[in-house]
């Protein structure tokens, strides 16, 4: 059933009724979210010089929900963001330099140079690298839910879904498992208007993915996905249900995807004056209003915050830049079992030199 439907017309940021943040938390969600902004403004800056392998995929106008949902959480749960959720794990812990490292293929992040973006995770940090966008990791968290489950733990997971990966056989199976099951686990169901360049409204019959609760049996709220205020309340409130064993619950955020798919995406399919509607309702710019409007912060404190930013992503960028590039010798390790490559195999030495020449 649906719990209840929050406006998404709210031009500010709205605290939800009882909420109470100590002010270091408020500045966390701060913190955060202009490190996700940032970052990936690096990144793009990276890109256009040609050292990043693969595309950019950036989360400009989504900050609060990846940010506010996450920070709902706990060290022993457990997240799989997509690709526009960086906010997300840096909240379980994934630092920058890292995150460069994977996106220029350097031989010391995190994948070794194998794969990209954000497609690794950290179990020791509580986040889960993603295989695909496609509404595959939900039954992969299922898995995960189910095996804590198991072991009598009392983890919970949360996972991100697009409004089109939503559309998806994966994403139907996977959720109706997690709810036939009443596991542990909380879907953000992201309407940022745009599956690619499709319109939600042309992909989807009912324009409100937290409708579909119904069907599901599970929990429902939609919030306005730039205030990370109501974000991480509406998380809080989905991780207190599932750790008491009350189930899942759907998370619809209304927000905006202010950037193209990828870097290469120049938008051309966004309606006149869409994307100034949208930047008027920025969720950074919305919640520095919010910080300096209730005193909890003046703007130079927000000035110190901002210099710390570009502090940790000067020196993040440095090292990122100078670490080298995978070996050819390295190519297959981690790739295949131990057993099949090893010494004892008859070609393994041929092999080894092969790729290492």
């Amino acid at each position: 059933m649906s719990d209840s439907v929050t406006s998404v017309e709210a031009p500010e940021i709205v605290v939800p009724e009882g909420v109470r943040l100590e002010p270091e938390r408020l500045l966390d969600l701060y913190w955060y979210m202009l490190l996700n902004r940032r970052l990936e403004e690096r990144l793009v800056n990276l890109y256009r010089q040609g050292k990043v392998i693969g595309g950019v995929y950036r989360s400009l106008g989504q900050e609060a929900e990846s940010v506010g949902t996450a920070y709902a959480l706990e060290a022993r749960d457990y997240v799989s963001p997509l690709i526009r959720n960086l906010g997300s794990i840096l909240v379980k812990g994934a630092e920058p330099v890292d995150i460069l490292k994977q996106y220029m293929a350097k031989g010391t992040g995190p994948s070794r140079g194998k794969d990209l973006n954000i497609h690794f995770g950290d179990l020791s940090k509580g986040f889960i690298g993603p295989v695909s966008m496609l509404g595959d990791m939900i039954p992969v968290m299922a898995g995960v839910a189910l095996g804590n489950r198991m072991q009598g733990k009392d983890s919970v997971c949360l996972v991100y879904i697009g409004d089109g990966g939503f559309s998806t056989g994966a994403s139907h199976e996977g959720w109706n498992f997690i709810c036939a099951q009443r596991l542990p686990v909380i879907l953000v169901a992201e309407d940022n208007c745009y599956a690619y360049s499709t319109p939600t409204d042309r992909q989807m019959g009912n324009r409100n993915m937290v409708d579909r609760a119904v069907g599901y049996g599970c929990a429902g709220v939609q919030v306005d996905g730039n205030d990370v205020l109501r974000c991480w309340h509406a998380a809080s409130e989905a991780v207190s249900r599932a750790r008491s064993g009350g189930g899942p619950t759907l998370i619809e955020v209304k927000t905006y995807r202010r950037k193209g798919h990828a870097e290469h995406d120049d938008q051309r399919y966004v309606p006149p004056g869409e994307l100034d509607t949208w930047e008027a309702k920025d969720p950074v710019a919305r919640y520095e209003r919010w910080l300096l409007s209730e005193e909890i912060v003046d703007r130079s404190q927000l000035d110190q915050i901002e210099n710390r930013v570009r502090a940790k992503l000067d020196a993040a960028v440095d090292e990122a830049e100078k670490a080298p590039m995978p070996e050819a010798r390295t190519a297959l390790d981690g790739v295949w079992s131990t057993p099949r490559w090893t010494a004892e195999h008859p070609n393994f030495h041929d092999f080894a030199a092969e790729i290492g020449s």
